[in-house]
């Protein structure tokens, strides 16, 4: 069998291959990379012991163990799983930690059982994750960025999704940015979160935007944060700043933290009552995380009225009630917060908007 190797990253990226990691499952939940499926040759506890055997007796011996652990229904098994994929995904391409046993002995066992010949990386995901991280350097970018910006509750997250050359931060860290921004689903590792990163930021150069339009993020989200070169660069663009009326701000907060959150955790749950109050005490967490900025008088006045609205919603399902705690939590904190980052800002604000208007100025900006 022709030892297949494949070192043309780019076209991965560019092309979403689908990718069969072959690592165990506790290498793989520490960061993969996008497309990629876990169908590894040794579980967590088979690795274990390969590598105990490696430190103590070689290489040698410990590829015959490995060989051992992995023999019949076992090694059956792992092959129907790839076979399995390779069915859905022909164009698949193998990959282990250094490009080297496991996917190599995977390749043979694919091609000896299934008669099929199948690449691996070059270099396995070390040599991919160098590529993709090279790539978050901001010296191999030809874009400008471009800052979206705007009070709490200006809907930067609807427009940013409504323009082809944007990378949505929040999206890929499966956060919404904000104190309240958890979702119900864990946010990915932060080699994840740079994995994918790249790939948007590899897809969308190639493509020839000149500019790339981010949401003005802090460097964190949630537990993710931005690698500083990117935040730097990202730093330095123009800031284009979108313009709502405080009442159509409450809406937008209404409508995403708690009309849509609360649907998020009881979908979660497949229960109503159980998906409400989980809901209720995230929220309750949230705020009093920030009890000695916000100031006891006024926390216990916000928590007053949660508490007021969240009893209403669930004696007549009105939501309405929400609108007065989301009213002070964004003028007496989010606002005055906002206020404060613009006096300290250098960023240059070279337009301003409702959300037609700042589509409309962006999408010259492609």
């Amino acid at each position: 069998m022709e030892n297949l190797l494949y070192s043309d990253f780019r076209s991965i990226v560019l092309n979403n291959v689908p990718l069969i990691d072959v690592r165990a499952p506790i290498e793989y939940e520490k960061g993969a990379f996008k497309n990629s499926v876990n169908l590894p040759i040794m579980d967590d506890e088979q690795r274990c012991l390969v590598g105990t055997m490696y430190k103590e007796k070689g290489n040698e011996e410990a590829t015959k163990l490995g060989y051992e652990l992995v023999s019949g229904d076992i090694k059956a098994k792992r092959i129907q799983g790839w076979k399995d994929f390779l069915t859905k995904h022909p164009n698949a391409i193998l990959y282990c930690f250094r490009g080297g046993s496991r996917s190599r002995i995977a390749q043979e066992w694919i091609y000896e059982n299934l008669n099929l010949s199948i690449p691996r990386i070059d270099g396995g995901y070390k040599a991919f994750r160098t590529y993709l991280i090279d790539s978050l350097d901001p010296a191999t970018m030809s874009m400008k960025p471009i800052i979206l910006g705007g009070y709490t509750g200006t809907g930067k997250t609807i427009i940013l999704n409504k323009l082809n050359n944007q990378i949505d931060l929040e999206g890929l860290a499966n956060h919404r940015g904000s104190g309240f921004g958890r979702h119900v689903t864990e946010q990915p590792t932060q080699i994840g979160f740079e994995n994918d990163l790249a790939y948007d930021l590899i897809q969308k150069q190639a493509i020839g935007y000149k500019h790339l339009i981010f949401e003005d993020e802090s460097v964190h989200i949630g537990r993710c944060y931005i690698p500083r070169p990117l935040f730097e660069y990202i730093s330095s663009g123009e800031l284009v700043v979108i313009e709502r009326s405080f009442d159509q701000r409450v809406q937008i907060i209404l409508d995403e933290y708690v009309v849509a959150a609360q649907k998020e955790y009881i979908d979660s749950v497949n229960d109503f009552k159980t998906g409400m109050n989980l809901w209720y005490d995230y929220i309750v967490e949230s705020m009093l995380k920030i009890k000695k900025r916000f100031g006891e008088e006024r926390i216990n006045k916000v928590l007053g009225l949660v508490k007021d609205a969240f009893d209403t919603q669930f004696l007549n399902g009105s939501v309405d009630g929400h609108r007065a705690w989301i009213g002070i939590w964004l003028s007496d904190y989010y606002d005055a917060m906002y206020q404060y980052q613009l006096e300290k800002t250098t960023k240059v604000t070279v337009f301003k908007g409702d959300e037609q208007q700042v589509i409309d100025f962006l999408n010259q900006k492609q």
